[in-house]
């Protein structure tokens, strides 16, 4: 009966470690055996998410409590002047991770050496490597910061410093009264993992200057081949852009984004730039 015991628990734990393996394979992979994030993805879709317009944006039940006096450093009061309240509006860069998190597809390519994220939102491409170099030194802080990127199993590690300060998301969309930024400290970690046609995406916020500690907040996007063909679609913004009467020019008949996509869209009607082309509609994600 021992020995019967005994084979039942060793065939058991075969079998486990047979379907993790199986699992593990089931995504595509480079030929350096790396899993291949190669295509384009729906927008992130923020994982339960809580407060009013929750998806997109940082929720404060995951944040971590903000340092004492250090209010006015995330929070800056609107003031009228779109350069400070909407810095797209004047086709100011979006910054990360803000412009990760936006209601536009994103396109990732991919080789041994390079991962490359392009978001739709101002085609603004981060190009990261993948080997596990250390930051450069001597840059100017910059909107998207210095990224590199290390192998962690299948799992992508994008570590990501020397950030000049700017809008840490669209809260502005939910509280219209006040931007919400980070420091000139902003240390973000990024996990990647692919899941069948899933990319599962865990961004880590570390602001010491505001936040008493790191906090981490997740995120899905949906892999869509049938975007293939089309590709990105060009986003145009020009420098000392106007908007007459403060309305949009957005031009966007038809779409291949989700149904949200529309009431955001009218959400951000001070938003300039002209994004053309049309998407499938049929492509809506529920």
């Amino acid at each position: 009966m021992k020995n019967q015991w005994l084979s039942s628990g060793v065939l058991a734990a075969a079998l486990l470690a047979t379907t993790a393996v199986s699992g593990a394979q089931d995504i595509p992979r480079m030929p350096d055996s790396k899993p291949d994030f190669s295509g384009i993805y729906t927008q992130p879709s923020t994982v339960n998410p809580t407060g009013p317009r929750g998806n997109l944006i940082f929720n404060p039940d995951k944040m971590a409590p903000v340092k004492p006096g250090a209010e006015s450093l995330l929070y800056e009061p609107r003031n009228g002047d779109p350069r400070h309240d909407e810095p797209r509006a004047m086709c100011l860069p979006s910054g990360f991770p803000s412009g990760m998190l936006y209601i536009l597809p994103i396109q990732i390519v991919q080789n041994p050496k390079y991962i490359v994220i392009i978001p739709e939102l101002q085609r603004a491409a981060r190009i990261i490597p993948t080997d596990g170099r250390p930051h450069r030194t001597g840059l100017e802080p910059s909107y998207y910061g210095d990224s590199v990127g290390k192998w962690e199993g299948d799992t992508l590690v994008i570590d990501s410093v020397n950030f000049k300060r700017w809008i840490l998301d669209d809260y502005h969309y939910t509280d219209p009264t006040k931007t919400r930024w980070h420091s000139d400290a902003l240390h973000t970690i990024e996990h990647l993992k692919r899941e069948g046609n899933k990319l599962l995406y865990r961004i880590t916020i570390d602001d010491p200057k505001i936040f008493t500690k790191p906090f981490s907040q997740d995120f899905e996007l949906t892999l869509r081949p049938d975007w293939d063909e089309l590709g990105l679609l060009e986003y145009v913004c020009e420098e000392n852009n106007r908007c007459a009467g403060g309305n949009a020019a957005h031009r966007m008949p038809s779409r291949r984004h989700s149904d949200v996509f529309e009431e955001d869209c009218n959400e951000l009607s001070d938003t300039c730039s002209h994004h053309s082309g049309a998407r499938d509609t049929r492509g809506a994600v529920a």
